[in-house]
């Protein structure tokens, strides 16, 4: 059973204000530890789950089993010739993913932007926050399937998971670390590193290439389908999907054009087209009046309104943000941003770049309208004239997207170590008994 937020808080709302579509009922361990769906009604009641009893509920899975036996409704992974996957990558891979000791201050991992049980993104902020809460000006995408994935980051501006890695381990916003060489002496005097690079690497240590190369190897295991679509459309499972999701199905192949640039294939689907648009969500963003008063929800059921000159006074100002226009400088790129895949996308709300449409209903009726007009609109973005019925069951399909081994990554995931400091660390003080 699927449970909706529908109410429309601020348009970057904050992460104890943030409701979203979480399945609640189905997967053991995928959804953020605290659900924040009906905040809105004075009613509501926390299904907040503690951290360590999640952590406890992990369990190592064999990923590169699964990264060679893709399941049902995904391709071959495509992999480098210069960095197969092994096992001893992937178990180093997923260790560096995990430890917030590869951050400036020891605070900070890959996985407290790309959180497991929430889809590998974050359901609970639209924007990310990096080291000592510093603001981002995206919204953390998915990791699921991320190795199909031929430009990544939203304006698409590298091309390999290789290269990507290093990005937000050396941004000042993100992991805040100051050099390359600083990331490699760190994990060169880490006890617990000892060998593990020569094991994966033929005797090769930490260097730029083999900590992305590891990191890589992990991301690329992230594969999920064998949805409830999968055996329908290529299982041939009639039951498998409901009537209503069938519907669905066919207003996403049909009156909906969704297939445009969500695309499906005879033998599987990526249901993204590794291509960059522009509909308008960057353009409003950058172009439209700030409202001189917001309303702002700050309890269950009570909310108030805020003038925008005291909001600026307590966050920081906007970002600009111009997508593709920022890699190419063409003037015709601005505002284009990378398709994100749809699977599993009922895990990994709010969507768009920004984090602005926090449910699916949103985003349907988003492109039911046309997007948002502007001069650089791609030409695919049109109003649907799709009816309350229509979008509705457009949104179930969405639902149905869901992989069945979502449980089972995100359980690998609570069973990896996520770099506590130890005695043996290079920030640990044997004088006070704790860091520095």
């Amino acid at each position: 059973m699927w449970y909706s937020c529908t109410t429309k808080p601020a348009r970057y709302a904050s992460a104890a204000l943030l409701c979203n579509a979480v399945m609640l009922t189905a997967f053991v361990h995928a959804g953020p530890g605290d659900y924040k769906g009906g905040y809105e009604s004075a009613d509501y009641q926390t299904r907040s789950v503690a951290v360590d009893s999640r952590a406890n509920r992990g369990a190592a899975a064999d990923l590169v089993a699964i990264f060679n036996n893709p399941p049902l409704g995904l391709p071959a992974v495509p992999v480098p010739a210069d960095n197969p996957v092994t096992a001893e990558k992937v178990k180093l891979g997923r260790k560096l993913f995990f430890d917030r000791r590869l951050s400036l201050n020891d605070t900070q991992s890959c996985a407290m932007c790309h959180v497991p049980e929430q889809g590998f993104a974050n359901n609970e902020l639209a924007l990310a926050v990096g080291l000592e809460g510093r603001t981002m000006r995206r919204n953390a995408p998915t990791l699921y399937n991320i190795a199909y994935a031929e430009r990544l980051f939203h304006d698409g501006r590298e091309s390999r998971l290789e290269q990507q890695a290093w990005l937000p381990m050396l941004r000042r916003n993100e992991m805040a670390n100051p050099s390359i060489g600083a990331v490699l002496n760190k994990l060169r005097s880490m006890s617990d590193y000892d060998g593990l690079f020569e094991a994966a690497f033929e005797g090769r240590g930490p260097g730029m290439e083999t900590v992305g190369a590891a990191i890589a190897s992990y991301e690329r295991t992230l594969i999920s389908a064998n949805s409830p679509f999968d055996r329908w459309y290529y299982g041939k499972q009639q039951d498998a999907l409901s009537p209503r999701a069938q519907r669905g199905y066919r207003i996403f192949s049909g009156k909906g054009m969704c297939t445009s640039c969500h695309l499906v294939g005879e033998n599987s689907a990526l249901f993204f087209d590794n291509k960059l648009h522009n509909t308008g969500i960057g353009w409003y963003a950058a172009m439209a009046p700030v409202p001189a008063e917001q309303s702002r929800l700050i309890a269950p059921g009570i909310y108030t309104t805020v003038s925008a000159e005291k909001i600026a006074m307590v966050g920081h100002p906007r970002q600009g943000d111009v997508g593709l226009y920022e890699i190419t400088q063409d003037p015709n790129d601005r505002w284009r941003y990378k398709t994100p895949t749809l699977r599993n996308v009922a895990l990994t709300a709010p969507y768009m770049h920004d984090g602005s449409l926090l449910t699916l209903a949103d985003v349907v009726a988003f492109y039911n309208q046309g997007g948002q007009p502007n001069e650089l609109l791609d030409p695919l973005i049109r109003p649907l004239n799709l009816s309350a019925a229509e979008q509705e069951d457009l949104v179930v399909f969405l639902e149905s997207l869901t992989g069945d081994n979502v449980d089972e990554l995100v359980a690998d995931a609570f069973a990896a170590p996520v770099g506590d400091l130890n005695a043996q660390d290079p920030h640990w003080s044997h004088e006070q008994g704790s860091k520095y």
